[in-house]
């Protein structure tokens, strides 16, 4: 019938430097004033960036821009300019007028002092103090692991519906409801899923930690809380040291709150709130890489995927298992073992779900078994080709409502009112040989009253 192109809304996950380019100039100010902040977003940068940077670190005057476009080839005259653009957004440079009128740079005084100390004199955990007396209950790194995973993978229980999962607090459902990833359908109080969500559960764990902390920094002022001083808390985190457990004593409120909140999503481990140590765990440490983070606590690869689209999932968990569900149809679980087979129905439905072919494709290699990496390619051609002809068969048809116009009873009467629906723009289709034709549901209005002004002038 009526068809028309369907908009896909995909997840996006910003990294930091495009994160911060979002806020207001004055949220960048203060950040800048901890070095912490100041050596992740020097991190962030492009390479090129940092050499400027470098560059300019100990110059405390203007320098003219002739001077540091001179430091790079001319071949690549459009990265700096890039790079120069990315330095002003990220307000890490400004332009000012030399004597004479000439252009030129200079650093923020706050950002370069401050990346100063962190070079020079290894203050970039400033405001985190590593406890001096020892933990009756020392966390091992093992133990941090687990626990962060378990944290954080009851999150994704919650998403799935799974039976399995533990309760979560308030706060972490209504994160999940902001960030769109879930919905409340109806008179049911229970959320569900979203497109967004189903998208969300294939990413990586690190991505999917720094997409849901991207949502709350950007609602913790509902909590109370400034944004400022939980991205510094962050970023702190990022440069802590695993294993090791730091005090709480000298924090503010607003801090504390935030550490409970991060201790729900297994960023850090706390034993009880008034033992006034913590851990960091791995999920927090690996924020400060920004885009390049790589979670080095990934679980151990548990899928294999046959050529006659058979996926074996070992020793995989409820959560693994749901997961993959997502797009598999289930065949039976053993006790460690459970298989799945893709199918164009199982597919197809992810794919009404919100999840990309390539999603499918990059969820199966991330979770590829050892053995299967040992081979190559790692999936079978075969499978990979038939999931994205999956996707490129359904993208053929797209749908739009309309409405249908039928039993005419002359062919002079169709031909008439078809040809007002196509100089009004809004024919989509027509079969003149069984007098039917679709109009756009906008223009319906408009073509039924023709045809009763019509109707009535023959009467």
């Amino acid at each position: 019938m009526a068809q028309s192109k369907q908009i896909m809304k995909h997840l996006e996950c910003k990294n930091l430097q495009d994160y911060l380019k979002t806020l207001n100039p004055d949220v960048i100010d203060q950040l800048y004033s901890h070095p912490a902040s100041c050596l992740a977003v020097f991190r962030e940068v492009p390479k090129l960036g940092q050499l400027l940077i470098m560059r300019l670190l100990f110059v405390e005057q203007p320098v003219p821009k002739a001077v540091t476009t001179s430091w790079v080839d001319t071949t690549h005259a459009k990265e700096v300019t890039e790079v120069a653009q990315t330095l002003i957004q990220l307000r890490i440079w400004h332009e000012v007028q030399l004597p004479g009128g000439l252009p030129g740079w200079v650093l923020n005084d706050v950002f370069r002092k401050n990346v100063r100390v962190c070079m020079l004199e290894g203050g970039v955990s400033q405001g985190l103090r590593a406890c001096t007396t020892p933990d009756p209950n020392q966390r091992s790194v093992e133990a941090l692991d687990t626990y962060s995973l378990e944290r954080w993978e009851c999150v994704l229980h919650y998403m799935v519906g799974s039976s399995q999962q533990e309760g979560i607090a308030m706060d972490a459902v209504r994160l999940l409801l902001h960030s769109g990833l879930m919905k409340t359908d109806g008179d049911d109080p229970q959320p569900v899923i979203t497109r967004q969500g189903f998208q969300f559960l294939l990413m990586e764990t690190g991505a999917q930690v720094w997409y849901l902390l991207l949502q709350y920094l950007d609602t913790c002022h509902y909590h109370g809380l400034s944004q400022v001083e939980c991205l510094t808390f962050l970023l702190q985190l990022g440069f802590s040291k695993l294993g090791c457990d730091y005090v709480t004593d000298g924090m503010s409120e607003q801090q504390l709150t935030f550490l409970q909140h991060l201790r729900e999503f297994g960023l850090v481990y706390q034993r009880k709130r008034s033992s006034g140590r913590f851990y960091p765990t791995r999920l927090a440490l690996d924020l400060s890489a920004g885009s390049r983070r790589r979670l080095a606590i990934q679980s151990q690869g548990f899928l294999v995927v046959e050529t006659n689209y058979r996926v074996y999932a070992y020793g995989a968990s409820d959560l693994q298992v749901a997961l993959v569900g997502l797009f598999c149809e289930m065949v039976y679980r053993l006790p460690n073992l459970s298989v799945a087979i893709l199918t164009r129905d199982s597919v197809r439905q992810a794919l009404r779900s919100g999840i990309t072919a390539d999603q499918i494709i990059a969820f199966l290699r991330m979770h590829a078994h050892a053995e299967m990496k040992k081979q190559d390619p790692l999936l079978p051609g075969t499978v990979v080709d038939q999931i994205k002809l999956w996707e490129i068969e359904r993208n053929r048809f797209t749908f739009a409502e309309g409405v249908l116009y039928n039993q005419f009873l002359a062919q002079a009467d169709f031909e008439m009112l078809r040809n007002y629906a196509r100089d009004m723009g809004c024919l989509t289709w027509e079969s003149p040989e069984k007098r039917v034709m679709v109009v756009t549901k906008e223009g319906h209005d408009d073509v039924k009253r023709y045809w009763r002004r019509y109707g009535r002038g023959n009467n």
